[in-house]
């Protein structure tokens, strides 16, 4: 059995009854407003493709759709990508940024987030062209130019207040999910990190790379250590980085992706904010933890 979700952003609340009426219509099942003209579901769809359906009536329109099982529905385990996904910023390109050579940067950036790259040799080439940039410049990168994502905070809290573990796992440097993962609520936080001569950034990363293969590995440790079912687990994220933990879990969910990330997830949500993963679960606003 399943459930049909339609979501929105919060931001632009464009789900309407007439809307509804006519999607229930094409695909039966029972209607469930979650919160009014931000999300509806509808459980047990008669059309088993009832998304290809749906997503055809909604065209044009700002409002993600997904289909997904019933059982292990609410999620026991969140394990989250930073960049682009908990916050707004790749946070190498704002350091680029700080010293000039933002474009080069964030050229690279974008190669290796759409897999055009090898993502290991695409960061050591990115952080040795910021070589010599002293610590309070990266504190003031941090401190000025961050900003969370809209609904992280809610996400991760309603989780953990449901008994979820949740766990920060990025691509990018300690330096910075260390700091926004305790300001969101994560339980945990990994990321590369930053090597320093003195308060100087020396332009390496301490090895091992944590890349694509580490945050596969987390999602599974994580899993095993607090003896959950792959198929209550929930991994988000935006980069090809992200994409074998996204595929493994039980809920992979690409939000605002990359397109070799968005084709080959379980469900992609291309308009609305993290609270859209709370939806999915079956939450409602009255049960978000802000």
């Amino acid at each position: 059995m399943s459930v049909l979700c339609l979501i929105a952003n919060p931001a632009d609340p464009a789900l309407d009854p007439a809307l509804i009426a006519k999607v229930h219509n094409e695909v039966g099942g029972e209607i469930n407003w979650l919160t009014q003209r931000i999300a509806c579901e509808i459980l047990y769809p008669k059309l088993p493709t009832a998304v290809d359906a749906v997503r055809t009536l909604v065209a044009g329109r700002p409002i993600d759709v997904a289909q997904i099982p019933l059982a292990n529905r609410r999620k026991k385990l969140l394990i989250a990508d930073m960049d682009s996904t908990m916050i707004e910023q790749e946070c190498i390109d704002e350091l680029a940024d700080a010293v000039g050579i933002r474009a080069e940067v964030a050229a690279i950036t974008a190669r290796a987030m759409n897999g055009e790259l090898d993502f290991a040799q695409a960061l050591r080439t990115r952080v040795a062209l910021l070589k010599g940039l002293e610590r309070a410049a990266i504190e003031e990168v941090r401190r000025e130019r961050i900003t969370f994502a809209p609904g992280g905070r809610t996400l991760v809290q309603t989780m953990k207040t449901h008994g979820a573990f949740t766990s920060l796992v990025s691509g990018g440097f300690t330096f910075f999910a260390d700091w926004i993962g305790k300001r969101i609520g994560f339980d945990e936080a990994m990321a590369n990190i930053l090597e320093f001569d003195g308060d100087t950034f020396s332009g390496t990363v301490a090895d091992p790379i944590l890349g694509r293969e580490a945050k596969l590995s987390r999602l599974r440790t994580l899993a095993a250590f607090h003896d959950i079912p792959m198929a209550a687990t929930l991994a988000v994220g935006d980069g090809a980085n992200d994409l074998d933990m996204i595929k493994a879990a039980g809920l992979g969910v690409a939000i605002h992706a990359k397109p070799i990330v968005a084709a080959q997830a379980q469900v992609r949500i291309d308009h609305g904010d993290l609270t859209a993963l709370l939806y999915l679960q079956g939450y409602t606003d009255e049960d978000f933890v802000r």
